[in-house]
C-alpha cells in the first residue's frame, strides 16, 4: 500500500485516536466530519451543559471570534439543556464553547473549545459552584 506523507499523518492520528495498533489491507478514506489540525477536539454536533450549581442559569455558544448563538431558556440545578449546532447559523469547522449566565450572578466561559462537525456526537459540560464563584468544565 502506498501512503503519502499527508495521508500517513492523518492515518497515524486516526489510529491513535481509535486506539488501533495495526492496519491490515485497508484503504484509508478521509473522514468528512473529522477535525482539521487547527480545530479543537473533540469534534461534535451538539453541546450540552448540566447545571450542578446552586443557581438558575442559561447558556449560549460562543466562537473564537465572538459570534454567539441564541441563549437557552433558564433552568435550575439538576437539569440540562442541549444546543444542536445544525440548528444554528454557525458553519461546520468552527470552534465553540458555552458562555453560561447565572441569574443574579456572573457570566463564565467553558474551560475549553470543541469543534463543530455534523457527526451526531455531543460534548457535555458541567456548571458547578455558586452564582458568583463557579466553573464550566468539559467532561472527558
Amino acid at each position: 500500500m502506498t501512503v503519502t506523507t499527508r495521508t500517513r499523518a492523518g492515518l497515524t492520528a486516526a489510529l491513535a485516536a481509535a486506539g488501533a495498533t495495526a492496519l491490515l489491507g485497508a484503504t484509508v478514506q478521509p473522514a468528512a466530519a473529522a477535525p482539521t489540525a487547527q480545530q479543537a477536539t473533540p469534534c461534535v454536533q451538539k453541546v450540552a451543559v448540566v447545571n450542578n450549581g446552586g443557581f438558575v442559569m442559561n447558556f449560549q455558544l460562543t466562537t473564537r471570534d465572538g459570534q454567539l448563538t441564541a441563549p437557552t431558556d433558564d433552568y435550575p440545578i439538576n437539569q440540562w439543556r442541549l444546543v444542536d449546532l445544525t440548528s444554528t447559523a454557525l458553519a461546520e469547522g468552527v470552534d465553540v464553547r458555552p458562555l453560561v449566565h447565572a441569574t443574579a450572578g456572573d457570566d463564565v466561559l467553558g474551560n475549553t473549545f470543541v469543534s463543530y462537525c455534523a457527526n451526531g456526537q455531543t460534548a457535555t459540560y458541567t456548571a458547578s459552584g455558586t452564582t458568583l464563584n463557579y466553573t464550566v468544565t468539559l467532561l472527558t
